[in-house]
């Protein structure tokens, strides 16, 4: 890796008898989109505030673009962009109002902003919009105008909480588009997402975060093929569950049953496939081992409540 452009070492974080992030580092180079994945409460969004500025840690240092963390926490914000889970638009300001007084939090003479907004319109897709409140924006127009936001003062980085959620499939994979471009442009990102497609899409490495520590860190493909087998069956139907401690077992290195689903986890799939043949009343699907798998793997199937 390069020179980081963002680096946090040690990282702790308490409330009260909680530790909900525990010696944490990780580094983020020029032009690189890390991802950060993991249940809810595993850290995510306590970590985004720490690099923020807006919530102190108990330990550790941040560093970014040369500056630490939070004793030069104006001058790092000087050099980020923001897009967190819920909607912080100015509902009584149009699409160029809102990004006209959000550059004016950067120091930003209105001269340069206004010179900026349409390019930043163009670029969301949400030019014919310019004068329209958020409040007639759809939810992922809204979503891409958070977006141009952050780019107002033409971040480094980019620090995004969740930016697709309650997106539908086409709002979703515009946002995508859009932050490939950035990254082509040469623009960091720190991603956090429940989206393992779309850690795939636009991440070249991940952080795999459970209970505040790190568990897993590497390229989305190398950790699937370090931490699972390369095929999955999955079968279901009446009577599929019994197939979990049939004899077919024996064909995988790993069973887990989910509701009525088997999952066999395989290095042996054309010889499961044949064995299944007997079973023409169950349905299978048959593909390689995916990032979802890597998730739940490292972090479980049971649900986690919101922490």
């Amino acid at each position: 890796m390069s020179t980081p452009l963002f680096s946090v070492q040690h990282l702790h974080k308490h409330y009260g008898d909680v530790q909900v992030v525990k010696d944490l580092s990780f580094d983020i180079a020029p032009g690189e989109c890390l991802g950060v994945i993991g249940p809810n409460g595993a850290g995510k969004t306590t970590t985004i505030r720490m690099c923020l500025g807006l919530t102190a840690p108990d330990g550790g240092t941040i560093h970014a673009m040369g500056l630490q963390m939070p004793r030069d926490a104006l001058a790092i914000k000087a050099q980020l962009g923001v897009v967190s889970q819920m909607d912080t638009l100015d509902p009584d300001f149009s699409c160029a109002e809102n990004l006209l007084v959000y550059g004016r939090y950067f120091g930003m003479k209105d001269a340069q902003i206004r010179e900026r907004i349409p390019a930043l319109l163009e670029f969301a897709s949400l030019s014919h919009k310019a004068n329209a409140k958020p409040g007639e924006l759809s939810g992922g127009m809204k979503r891409r105008l958070s977006l141009a936001r952050a780019l107002v003062n033409d971040p480094k980085l980019l620090l995004l909480d969740e930016p697709t959620t309650g997106l539908d499939p086409q709002a979703r994979h515009l946002m995508w588009e859009r932050l490939q471009l950035l990254l082509q442009q040469g623009k960091s990102i720190l991603l956090t997402t429940h989206f393992m497609d779309e850690a795939e899409r636009l991440c070249s490495r991940l952080l795999v975060l459970d209970h505040g520590k790190k568990i897993a860190e590497g390229k989305p493909r190398d950790l699937i093929a370090q931490h699972l087998e390369p095929d999955v069956i999955e079968v279901f139907g009446q009577g599929a569950v019994a197939l979990a401690t049939s004899p077919l077992r024996d064909m995988a290195s790993r069973v887990e049953v989910s509701g009525e689903t088997v999952f066999f986890y395989t290095n042996a799939a054309p010889a499961l496939q044949q064995a299944l043949a007997a079973y023409p009343q169950l349905r299978t699907l048959h593909r390689p081992a995916n990032l979802e798998d890597l998730f739940l793997k490292l972090t479980g199937r049971q649900i986690r409540e919101d922490a």
